[in-house]
């Protein structure tokens, strides 16, 4: 198709001007350690509002800060922001993020004179605590805030063989009858099919089979730990994926354990030769992924003898018909019943769940003083934290140390 000039000049001069009516981008988001030096700078008129329009495609849009942003964080640094429809008056004081409990508070600063204001901040490892934005008289936003550095061996370094992750096939149990579940198998770089490999498995394994490999890699380069095999294992669904997670995990019975020894380590051995002594295997798991594990090296102590338990959920979740089968039995359990070949680190924060089904907190410390009065080889990490992994993902490297700190250093090596 020709265009006369005039036709062609026309559609050019309608391009130029729609390009010069597009509107500018944001720039790229801003990390918390930026955004602190940028408000450093004290920006005025246009670059102020640059700076604006670049927080506010950080923090989800304007819509997200008028309602009070979810901080950015940044391993120590934290990085908050908010925007009100008109901007405070010169005589108001300036919006605040404000701790739920105590008096402590810190002023936003404003961005130029925009709406929009921000806070960063660097706090110390391990901190965490609720907060919310005070704007006036207005509460708004607000969530828990938890913050820990990365331990160094929970990154990638280079020159450090990496073993594989390998997603295996939707497992149908037989034990659990009717669930079907994903699974992943991590195998080290170091793996020989001569050596059998310990072994260490995971609950709820979406999750940790994302970042525990790294440690292994760099633990099992440093002969900090043996050749390890890693099984990540997510709960069984029955007409929904996972659904039948309480069941497997909260249950005080051993078959979970049989699960594992009769069905899911017989199939990893069709990929990788395992070790079968107990000091060779170890399991983990977080929430009632904890208590799992723990109920696991309990029942089958000749099979698993080291756990790892984050914010375990040793209360009464499982309460059955009487109201009383729950996990929290474990404590009075530990001391009436002859001790176990099993070693034990609990890991838990002041800020845990406290509910009908107990108080997390105080089930993982009371659980800790009977495991100590019944001589057990138990180590107990505690902090301030919520429901969650971050403090175990902290010291993970650390936790993996102690675990496996007297296994024969022979069989550390490929």
């Amino acid at each position: 198709m020709r265009f006369s000039p005039a036709v062609l000049a026309g559609i050019l001069l309608c391009g130029a001007v729609g390009a010069a009516q597009q509107p500018p981008t944001a720039g790229p988001a801003l990390d918390p350690k930026t955004l602190e030096g940028a408000l450093a700078a004290k920006p005025q008129g246009a670059e102020a509002e640059r700076l604006a329009d670049r927080v506010r495609s950080t923090f989800g849009g304007r819509d997200a800060l008028l309602r009070g942003a979810a901080p950015k964080i940044d391993e120590l640094s934290v990085a908050w922001a908010l925007e009100l429809a008109e901007p405070s008056p010169p005589n108001a004081g300036a919006p605040r993020v404000a701790r739920d409990t105590g008096n402590t508070s810190y002023p936003m600063v404003q961005v130029g004179t925009t709406g929009v204001y921000a806070l960063v901040r660097t706090l110390s490892h391990g901190t965490a605590y609720t907060w919310h934005y005070e704007a006036g008289n207005r509460r708004l936003g607000g969530s828990q805030l938890e913050v820990w550095e990365t331990h160094p061996d929970s990154r990638e370094h280079p020159g450090v063989p990496k073993g594989i992750v390998t997603q295996m096939p939707p497992w149908e149990s037989r034990i659990f009858n009717g669930t079907k579940r994903d699974w992943w198998m991590y195998v080290p770089a170091q793996y020989r099919p001569e050596n059998p490999a310990a072994v260490m498995v995971f609950q709820d394994g979406n999750g940790p089979r994302t970042w525990a490999p790294t440690v292994f890699d760099n633990l099992i380069a440093k002969r900090d730990m043996p050749v390890t095999v890693g099984v990540f294992i997510e709960p069984g669904g029955t007409k929904a994926p996972r659904d039948n997670r309480s069941f497997e995990y909260d249950t005080l019975s051993d078959q979970y354990a049989r699960f594992l020894l009769e069905e899911i380590l017989p199939e990893v051995e069709k990929t990788v030769r395992l070790r079968h002594d107990a000091a060779s295997r170890a399991i983990a798991g977080q929430s009632s992924g904890g208590i799992c594990a723990f109920t696991v090296a309990w029942e089958r102590p000749g099979a698993f003898s080291k756990v790892i338990s984050w914010t375990g959920s040793f209360t009464n979740i499982a309460a059955g018909d009487n109201l009383r089968s729950g996990g929290h039995n474990y404590e009075a359990l530990v001391r009436r019943v002859p001790k176990k070949p099993i070693r034990v680190i609990l890991q838990d924060g002041s800020n845990d769940l406290d509910n009908t089904a107990g108080s997390w907190w105080l089930a993982n410390q009371t659980l800790a003083r009977s495991l100590e009065y019944a001589g057990y080889d138990s180590r107990y990490d505690w902090g301030s934290g919520f429901h969650n992994y971050l403090h175990g993902r902290a010291i993970f490297p650390d936790s993996l140390r102690w675990l496996w700190r007297d296994y024969p250093r022979e069989s550390r090596t490929e």
